[in-house]
Formats: structure tokens, C-alpha cells, sequence
């Protein structure tokens, strides 16, 4: 610009914002975080009237510990669906709760216990209780800011705990209802047994790690059945539990399989097998077994086939039969039984049954009437008083393996009974909590039974617990993933009977009498008294469950009825999943921001819950109401390091919620939760979030562009959309698709697609065509130009949606973009509810014909860009680029439009003829050439358009346009 020409830059209309360029959002979150607190927010919310329900019921987590990166997923995703539903005209209501029984916690305070050198078993129950009920109290406190700080809205002033009084009651109240329809029991069969916490677990509360076990193969003697060919043959077994070995009471066969009959003929030195020794072993396992004794093949003959009759009438003797010392314990016959379980995979063909460790072998016992065994201790111990391995630990208190397996191993060789050991890393199931091995063990427990015959006139979806549930599944819920369906499914279709009873402390007890001296068998073993069930619930509704424990207990509940000698208080509590699978009773059945019938829309949780949370609500819920106590279930996976990694803290790749809101604020992490496909397992680290910010930055300065055009903006200047040019009713066009897809997106739950459209919408139709066109007409036509006002009009309608439509998301963000042009004490985007866009936007026709447009749009940015690389220009308004153009329609479709604006150069000219050789062309743009010409004129020194008529207007070294636009 020359020296004397006049400087128009103070009668331009630039933006005007107060809104920063710098998020600065670690800083000002916790601001907008007290706003909302203080002008109630989501109670205001709830005034809104005339609305549909929906409810998304919580899942508890647990209050013992910070918040890691899957709970901030698993929130943020269920903020995601609450925010969505409301501000799509729903009365979304969002519970937050806690589970808070439970042996972590008991851990815990046992923990502290120890480390003062006392012992847990002589405090008073109720105290220790307390001292649970403190400790989960605390963290609930931590972990609600925790979420709060996460941006998660919901009703944290009055969330559910499931030790709140009238919790524990509802609970107590469901448990008593399995007490009375009959499905209750208490049997003794093995379980998934922790030596270290002392109790029963769950299948929900095994994981499974890597671990070395012994595998013996053991031999055991045929003593009666057999033909003279079978005369002094051994059946051989495998095991990975030598410390079960005691407890055998059978071996089982595979009917279906082969068997053959082996004779030793040659042994090396040190070998366990003698010459003459004679196996029955499966055909497809032989030569391995034998291999593991150290025999080769040439050591070893295959003399007959073995079959199945000939197999089940076999008695073999048990390893330890007559050993000194043993006193008669193992004196007794095994017999050889059909198995289906038993395959020809590894081992040897013949199944090791021990009835009282493991679900197989305990069905085999039902099945033959085999007896139990009471030999190993909650402690993981043998009974003192079994011969020869009396006190023997399998698992020691600290986790580590005891001297179980090497006493029953050496006891073993001793006796001659061993052809082979050696050791094996194998998953094997371990206490999520305690991290330490389980085992089977036989255990007297309390049952549901999920086949039992229910009459309760609740059986439009089958009669039992399993029917009902199996009905559920694919009759009345929505599975998101699908895949989840099929999950649970197979679960629930092979699941054995629910173990309810834990022996520990700090839960909801088994509130039950058993008659004193009865068998659980006896029909009258069970106290069924609606009285003594009213009794209990008030009490609990009143004092919690702490009154099972208080003095007297006992003959308060039973009352004037009933001799309290004759009855024997039960003081096992339940399963905290039954605590967890009660919450639909107390949450959605009871309170007033729950659900009329009780109902959840959706249950929300990662994929492990369908054998967690998914599964108890499911058995708990049918057994009580009839049905599944949700509509819908959605699950999403879980959270690895940037490689792919799980995280450890061993590994140092954790990612910590606290620390991302830290670094980066937390619409950051929210912004990371929109952009990953949950229902798969997703990945974040440093380089991730770095993307995430760099995604957020260009998001923030489209809408920095909008408010900075929008300063002023009134209904005056409002124009009809048919009175709009071409372009801004494009827009419009693109906003009506928008809407259809962000409502459709937002009622499934794709938060990806929802955020991955408008991301794109604001960089590619926005910021880098849209906004890019029309800062000529904003910054430079007159204020009442038709074009300048019909800009600023779509800029508006844009703002009401962009806003509300990625306020779920951003929360934080587009609060700030909201009161930035809105402020006030009152006023919040998050109280709006996403426009009405009209159908009548959408335009087919004018969005084919401008689809033409920017493809030949494209191909002049392309050749323009090479002109400024050269440094031919320094900017497109210093060209004036003819188009060629074969398709007549869209040149028909250029010459309709200010090209040139669109181009954003001083002028264009476009022409039909063919494409010179020298012609610019993209190759995915058939039938369009650039010729490159420089722009004639002079340079207009407001809008900077080189146009032959600059200094020919009132105003020095102007066009036309902007001459008009100073008057």
C-alpha cells in the first residue's frame, strides 16, 4: 500500500470477542463448575415439564480408591447420554451411586488392624462395621469431586450409597424374597475359594494370571473288575492340584475316547517306571505321558485296546490304600466312572474327582453319589487331625504357595505312586482383590437356585430364574454392542446356581433362621415368616444392618412366636453383586427421581460387567420382579497405554484422570472420550492427548470466529432463509443433515460419529470454505448488505446449534461460548435444549450443484497454491485464474455464482472451450484446467481486491464496493 493512501483498517468490520484464544481450561473449570452449583443447574432441569423420561441408571463403583482412567471413561460416556437425551426434550435423570460393602473395604480396615498388631476377629463386630461404614464414607467424598471435576452432571447432592439405611433394608427385603418363593438354599458343593480373605468369591471377582503349577501323573491300582488281560495294569492321571489328591473319590473315563493298554519293556537309569509295568492310558495322550516318564518309544509296547465296559468295571485302589500312618483314611474303593467332561487333549484320558474341589467332579459326585470330604479349612489348611498331612497350607496367608503339594507329592513317591512330575504356567484363577490363587473348595454356602420353579404370578416371562432372564435377553433388551447379547447369553444359559454367602463382616446379612438340629434338606429348615421379614426391614429402615448384630437380635426379630432356641441366627452376608443387582429396588423402584415401573432406559459399563453388574441385576432383578430391570445395555472396553499395553504402575504408563485435567483441563479428556471408539478397548498417552488438544484448538477457533462475526449481531438485521443467496442456504442445507445425523447419532450412542461429523463441519465446511468466502462480506460490505446480513443471520443459526449440539461433549466449552455472547447470572447453554431445525432447509438440488461448485474450487486453490509456493503471488486476491470447464451444468452452475468470491481471488474468468496443454488439472477432477493469470488493476486499499476501477470512486484508492460501504 503506498504511503499516502488512506489507512481503512478502523472502518472494517472485524471480529469482536472477549472470548480467549487460549482455552486456559486446568484454570477456569472449576469456576463454571461453582456456577452451576450455585444456579442449580440440573434441579432446574428438572422443572422443566411435559418431558418423556429417560433414565440412565449408575452403576456403583466402588469407594475405596481415586479415580482411574476407566472410571473417567465410564462416566464421561454416561455424561455423554444424559446431557444428550435432556437437551433433546427428555427429562434425563442422572443418579450417581456407590457400592460400599465388600471385602476390599474389609481389607482395608484389617490392613490397619494388622499393622497395630490386632486382631480383626476380637473387635466388635458393629465397631469393625463402623470402621468400614467411615472408611467408604471418606472415599465417596473424594470421589465425587473426583467426578464432578470431570464436568459429570447428575444428583450429587443426594446420590444412593448401598449402606444408606433404607439400601440395606431393600436389600435385606430382595434376599428375603428368595427366602420365601423357595429359589434359597443352603448346600455344600465346592466354590471359588480365597485361603487368603477367608471366604467365597464370585466368578465376578476372579481374574485370571499366569501361574506355575505342579502336574504329577499318578497311578492308581485296579484292585477288582478286571480281565485276566488287564491283570496288574495301573490306571495313570494328571493333575495340576497335587494337593487334592487326598480327597479323591473316583477317576472318570470319556466314554467316546480310545484307550489302549501299555507295557513298559526298558527304562533309563533314574526313572520312576519299572520294566513289566503295565498302563491304561488314552491312545491320543500315550506317548506323551510315557515321554514324561522318561520312556522313548522304543521303551514301551501298545499290547491291547481298552474298552469303555471293560474301563467302567474297573475298581482301582487310591494311591495312599494301607499306607503306614494313614490310618484307614484312603482304605476305601474308587470306582472308574463315565465322564462327558473328560477329553483326550492333555493329561492322560482319566479325570482325578475329587467332589469337594471342582464343579466336574462335584456334578460326577451328584450323579454317582460319591462322598464328600471336609479335609481343607477356610484358611486354605488341612483339618488337624487328617493322617499324615494334617496343618498342611495350600496357600499361605501372604498369597505365596504352601507346603500342601510338595507333602502330597513326597508322600506320593514314597509310596511308589508317581511315573512322572514337572511343572506347568497355565492361567489360573486368582481374587481381583488379594491378588492371590483360589481354589475349589467344598464349603457349606447359601444358593439361589436359577431353575427353581417359581409361583409368584410373575411368569409372563418363564418360570424361573434362568427362563426369565434368558427371555429378557433377547425379548426386551437393546444390546449395544450386539455382541454383548450373545455374551451374556452363553453366561446365563450354562451359569451354575448363585452363591450368595460371604464369611465376612462388613455387607448386608443373609437375613435367615435356620431350625436348630434340621438339615437343610428338612422342610421346616428355613424360618418362612412374613412377621419376622416385616421385623427385620423396619429394623434396618431405622438403625441399618448393624441391628442383625446389636444384643438380642435374635429374639427381637422371632418376637413371642417363636422359642429363640430353637433357631439358629445366619451371620454370613451376601454377595455385595446381590447388594450391587438390588440397586434397581431402592434406586429406580423407590425414590422420587426414579422410574415408575422401576425400569432403567439404559445400563452403562465395560465389557467385564457382563459377568458383573449386566449379570447379578439380571438374576436378582428376575427373581424379584420377573424380568430384566433395564431396556437397554451398553458396554465399552477398556483403556490401554499408546502401544497397545495394559496399564501398570510397575510399567509407569498410567494415564491419571487427575493429572490429564491438570495438564490439559478436562473437556480435554472429555474431547479424548468423543473421539475413541468405546465399544472397543481405546488407547491414550501423552501423544495421544497432544492430538486431542491440537483437535480441540481448531474446534475453539471456528467457534472464536463465530462470535467474533456474531458482536451486534440483532433481529433487526434477520433475513428470511429464501431471501438468503445460494451459499448461506448451502449452509443451511448442511445444518438440517447435521441435525437428522447429531439426533440419530446421539440416540445410539455413537459419540464418535456424532463428534467426527461436526469436527469436519467446522474445519472443512467452515473454517476453511464458509468462513473463508464470507470474511470479504463481514469484514468489508456495508453493515445493511444483504449478503453481510444474511452471513451474520447464518452465523447466528449456526452458533444455537453448534452450541447445543456439542455442549454434551464440551461442557465446559461451550458454556464459555455461550455466556461469551450471553452473559448473565442466570443464563446457561447446558439449560437449553438443542433448536428445531426445519425440514424445508434441505436442499438436494442446491447441495449437487454446490458439491460441483467446490470441486472446481478445489482445483483453482490447488493451482493458486503452486503460483504462491513460486512466489509468483503472495496471496489469491492477486490472481485472476480462467477456469476451463468441459460439464456445461457446472459451468451453467460457475457462472451463477460470484466464482471469483468463492475462489477468493479479484476476479475469474471461466470458459467452456477445451483445456489448454498448460492448463492446471487435478487428477480426481475430470474435466476442469487452470490457466494462471495475475489480476488486473489496482489494489483497493480496505478490501484489498485488485479491481480495475480502484481510484476511480469518492474515497482515495477504493473499489466501488467499499467506496459505497464508507458512504
Amino acid at each position: 500500500m503506498c504511503a499516502d493512501t488512506p489507512d481503512y483498517k478502523d472502518t472494517l468490520f472485524l471480529p469482536e470477542t472477549d472470548f480467549p484464544m487460549r482455552a486456559g481450561l486446568p484454570a477456569r473449570e472449576p469456576a463454571w463448575l461453582e456456577r452451576w452449583a450455585r444456579i442449580g443447574i440440573y434441579d432446574r432441569l428438572r422443572e422443566k415439564e411435559g418431558r418423556a423420561p429417560f433414565t440412565l441408571h449408575d452403576g456403583p463403583p466402588y469407594a475405596n480408591g481415586h479415580l482411574h482412567i476407566g472410571h473417567a471413561l465410564n462416566k464421561i460416556l454416561k455424561d455423554f447420554i444424559v446431557r444428550s437425551q435432556q437437551m433433546m426434550g427428555r427429562d434425563a435423570r442422572y443418579v450417581p451411586g456407590w457400592d460400599c460393602h465388600g471385602l476390599p473395604i474389609e481389607w482395608k480396615i484389617e490392613e490397619q488392624y494388622r499393622a497395630k498388631g490386632l486382631d480383626k476377629d476380637k473387635v466388635d463386630v458393629v465397631d469393625f462395621r463402623q470402621e468400614c461404614r467411615r472408611f467408604a464414607e471418606g472415599w465417596v467424598d473424594v470421589q465425587r469431586e473426583e467426578f464432578k471435576r470431570l464436568g459429570v452432571t447428575g444428583n450429587w447432592a443426594d446420590p444412593y450409597l448401598t449402606m444408606d439405611f433404607h439400601a440395606e433394608a431393600v436389600i435385606a427385603e430382595e434376599f428375603m424374597k428368595f427366602l420365601m418363593n423357595g429359589c434359597l438354599y443352603q448346600g455344600s458343593k465346592p466354590v471359588m475359594w480365597s485361603p487368603v480373605e477367608k471366604t467365597a468369591l464370585a466368578e465376578a471377582e476372579v481374574e485370571y494370571h499366569d501361574h506355575q503349577s505342579h502336574t504329577i501323573w499318578v497311578k492308581f491300582p485296579i484292585v477288582s473288575g478286571a480281565s485276566e488281560a488287564l491283570d496288574g495294569a495301573q490306571v495313570v492321571i494328571w493333575t495340576t492340584t497335587p494337593w487334592t489328591i487326598p480327597q479323591n473319590r473316583a477317576v472318570c473315563f470319556g466314554p467316546e475316547i480310545g484307550y489302549g493298554l501299555y507295557e513298559v519293556t526298558a527304562t533309563p537309569e533314574e526313572c520312576w517306571a519299572k520294566v513289566g509295568d503295565r498302563f491304561i492310558l488314552a491312545d491320543a495322550l500315550a506317548e506323551s505321558v510315557l515321554g514324561s516318564a522318561r520312556l522313548t518309544s522304543e521303551m514301551w509296547t501298545r499290547v491291547a485296546d481298552v474298552s469303555a465296559d471293560a474301563l467302567g468295571a474297573l475298581t482301582l485302589a487310591h494311591p495312599f490304600r494301607g499306607i503306614e500312618g494313614g490310618n484307614g483314611e484312603w482304605d476305601y474303593d474308587v470306582p472308574m466312572l463315565p465322564g462327558d467332561h473328560v477329553t483326550d487333549d492333555a493329561g492322560t484320558g482319566f479325570v482325578h474327582t475329587a467332589p469337594s474341589h471342582g464343579d466336574d467332579d462335584y456334578q460326577i459326585g451328584l450323579k454317582f453319589n460319591l462322598p464328600m470330604t471336609y479335609n481343607v479349612l477356610e484358611d486354605g489348611s488341612c483339618r488337624p487331625d487328617l493322617p499324615l498331612f494334617a496343618g498342611a497350607v495350600i496357600i499361605r496367608p501372604d498369597g505365596k504357595e504352601g507346603d500342601a503339594n510338595r507333602r502330597v507329592i513326597d508322600t506320593l513317591v514314597e509310596v511308589g505312586a508317581l511315573i512322572a512330575r514337572g511343572r506347568l504356567k497355565h492361567s489360573y484363577p486368582h481374587s481381583w482383590r488379594s491378588k492371590a490363587p483360589l481354589i475349589y473348595r467344598n464349603t457349606p454356602q447359601w444358593f439361589a437356585a436359577i431353575d427353581h420353579t417359581l409361583d409368584d404370578g410373575m411368569g409372563t416371562y418363564g418360570d424361573t430364574i434362568r427362563a426369565r432372564a434368558l427371555a429378557s435377553i433377547d425379548q426386551l433388551v437393546k444390546w449395544t454392542p450386539q455382541s454383548g447379547r450373545n455374551r451374556i447369553h452363553s453366561m446365563i444359559e450354562s451359569r451354575p446356581d448363585w452363591v450368595l454367602s460371604r464369611q465376612r463382616a462388613w455387607g448386608v446379612p443373609l437375613t435367615c433362621f435356620v431350625k436348630t438340629g434340621a438339615k437343610p434338606t428338612d422342610p421346616d429348615f428355613l424360618l418362612k415368616d412374613p412377621a419376622v421379614n416385616a421385623r427385620i426391614t423396619a429394623a434396618f429402615e431405622a438403625e441399618g444392618a448393624d441391628a442383625w448384630y446389636a444384643p438380642g437380635a435374635k429374639e427381637r426379630f422371632l418376637g413371642n412366636d417363636y422359642n429363640a432356641e430353637d433357631y439358629t441366627q445366619v451371620f454370613d452376608v451376601l454377595d455385595v453383586w446381590f447388594d450391587s443387582g438390588s440397586t434397581h429396588a431402592f434406586v429406580l423402584r423407590d425414590r422420587a427421581d426414579g422410574t415408575e415401573d422401576g425400569i432403567a432406559d439404559l445400563y452403562l459399563e465395560g465389557t467385564d460387567q457382563h459377568r458383573g453388574w449386566f449379570h447379578s441385576s439380571m438374576l436378582q432383578a428376575c427373581g424379584t420382579l420377573g424380568r430384566a430391570p433395564y431396556r437397554g445395555v451398553l458396554t465399552h472396553g477398556f483403556t490401554l497405554d499408546e502401544k497397545g499395553n495394559k496399564m501398570s504402575k510397575s510399567l509407569g504408563n498410567t494415564i491419571v484422570p487427575e493429572e490429564v485435567v491438570k495438564q490439559y483441563g478436562a473437556d480435554i479428556l472429555r474431547l479424548w472420550v468423543a473421539q475413541t471408539d468405546y465399544t472397543n478397548d481405546q488407547r491414550i498417552g501423552p501423544e495421544i492427548l497432544k492430538g486431542v488438544a491440537d483437535s480441540y484448538r481448531r474446534l475453539r477457533n471456528t467457534m472464536r470466529f463465530m462470535l467474533g462475526n456474531l458482536a451486534g449481531f440483532s433481529e433487526a438485521e434477520r433475513v428470511a432463509p429464501a431471501e438468503m443467496p445460494e451459499l448461506e442456504r448451502w449452509v443451511l442445507h448442511r445444518l438440517a443433515e447435521l441435525d437428522e445425523k447429531v439426533r440419530a447419532g446421539y440416540d445410539a450412542y455413537d459419540f464418535q460419529g456424532v463428534f467426527q461429523a461436526l469436527f469436519n463441519f467446522c474445519t472443512v465446511d467452515l473454517s476453511a470454505f464458509y468462513f473463508d468466502i464470507r470474511k470479504d462480506a463481514l469484514y468489508c460490505d456495508a453493515a445493511d448488505s444483504a449478503t453481510r446480513r444474511a452471513s451474520r443471520t447464518v452465523l447466528d443459526l449456526l452458533f444455537q446449534r453448534l452450541t447445543t449440539w456439542l455442549a454434551p461433549i464440551l461442557v465446559f466449552t461451550m458454556e464459555d461460548v455461550w455466556l461469551s455472547r450471553f452473559p448473565g447470572d442466570e443464563g446457561s447453554v447446558h439449560l437449553q435444549d438443542i433448536p428445531d431445525t426445519p425440514a424445508d432447509w434441505r436442499d438436494e438440488a442446491l447441495a449437487a450443484k454446490w458439491a460441483g461448485i467446490r470441486q472446481v474450487r478445489r482445483v483453482v486453490t490447488a493451482a493458486l497454491e503452486i503460483q504462491r509456493q513460486d512466489k509468483v503471488i503472495g496471496a489469491s486476491l492477486e490472481a485472476a485464474p480462467v477456469v476451463h470447464v468441459r460439464d456445461a451444468e457446472v459451468l451453467k452452475a460457475l457462472k451463477s455464482v460470484d466464482f471469483a468470491d468463492i475462489c477468493i481471488t479479484s476476479a475469474v474468468q471461466l470458459s467452456g472451450d477445451p483445456r489448454p496443454q498448460e492448463a492446471f488439472r487435478l487428477p480426481d477432477v475430470d474435466g476442469v484446467g487452470v490457466v494462471f493469470e495475475k489480476a488486473e488493476g489496482e489494489k483497493c486499499g480496505r478490501c484489498w481486491k485488485i479491481l480495475p476501477d480502484v481510484g476511480q470512486h469518492a474515497h482515495p484508492q477504493t473499489c466501488g464496493r467499499c467506496s459505497a460501504a464508507l458512504g
